[in-house]
């Protein structure tokens, strides 16, 4: 299926056609992983076209080449400005966002120090991220063999591109085995995430989801799912999650940018609950998409709407 990516994307703080987006092969990035990235949606909201937590997207993507002594020549409003700007431009009502900065051409060699920092925008219309169903009927996921990294290897904070090897690994051994996902352990044992996805597990009315220290991306659609839960009256507690209480859970989901709120229908041919989308799941799904249509009140940040 034909992706529409649009016509132009950011670079360095100009538009290009979109043809003309290319690097060099010997480009740092893709002889050592030396990215940072974001990923972001588009909506059509009650106050038109949006960027859903845009400015806080901006401030994980400094965030993240803070961490890898990366720094982008940008401040935050501008990040978020040519994000708006790229949609804009594109003529996209919905859509997805993604902002990244690379070493570019320069030095070859693992110090990357002398090599150029380049930053893009590119957007694209993208559908639902694990099949048009998901969002209703679950999807059947396995523990995945791989594990994720151990404190002090990669910082899991950083949403870096050599990150995201591990998780192709598990998202790879995951499909090669009849399911739509892997959920990896961390260094422990415990349940850490999905290969793009944070994770929540709902036992006894109680939201348990993975803490930082379980190897995780704090996802900011999870910060939002806590946020909700909160509201709605329900109880989230941020713990380890043993492995087999998966198997034991009342309901689980994923949460983030791409999948949005995924219900977990089994897990390693287990059934979760009902096999189906539970009450909660049902309640804080419904509650998500209410900031779109204006149903439910929201920090005034949370839409970088598109004038």
């Amino acid at each position: 299926m034909a992706v529409n990516y649009g016509k132009v994307v950011w670079h360095n703080n100009q538009f290009i056609n979109w043809e003309d987006a290319t690097i060099h092969v010997v480009s740092h990035v893709i002889h050592y992983g030396t990215s940072v990235f974001e990923g972001m949606r588009t909506y059509k909201t009650h106050l038109g076209p949006a960027i859903f937590r845009l400015k806080d997207h901006m401030t994980r993507l400094k965030n993240s080449a803070k961490i890898y002594r990366m720094p982008i020549p940008y401040t935050i409003d501008e990040l978020c400005n040519a994000c708006i700007e790229t949609v804009k431009k594109n003529n996209f009502e919905t859509c997805y966002v993604r902002p990244f900065s690379f070493r570019g051409h320069g030095e070859m060699g693992v110090n990357p120090l002398n090599n150029p920092i380049e930053t893009y925008v590119a957007v694209w219309e993208w559908g639902k991220y694990l099949g048009s169903e998901a969002l209703e009927n679950g999807v059947d996921v396995c523990i995945s063999s791989w594990n994720r990294f151990a404190p002090n290897t990669l910082p899991a904070l950083s949403k870096a591109g050599a990150n995201y090897m591990n998780s192709q690994l598990i998202k790879m051994e995951a499909m090669q085995n009849g399911y739509v996902e892997g959920i990896a352990l961390d260094k422990n044992g415990y349940i850490s995430e999905g290969s793009g996805e944070n994770i929540f597990v709902i036992s006894k009315g109680i939201i348990y989801t993975p803490p930082r220290t379980s190897s995780i991306l704090p996802g900011l659609t999870r910060d939002t799912i806590i946020t909700i839960a909160n509201d709605l009256g329900y109880t989230v507690k941020e713990d380890i999650i043993p492995r087999e209480s998966l198997y034991i859970a009342d309901e689980a989901f994923f949460a983030g940018t791409a999948v949005e709120i995924t219900p977990i229908r089994s897990v390693d041919k287990i059934i979760i609950g009902e096999g189906k989308r539970g009450p909660i799941t049902t309640k804080v799904q419904e509650e998500f998409f209410n900031i779109f249509n204006g149903k439910r009140t929201i920090p005034d940040d949370w839409l970088g709407v598109i004038k």
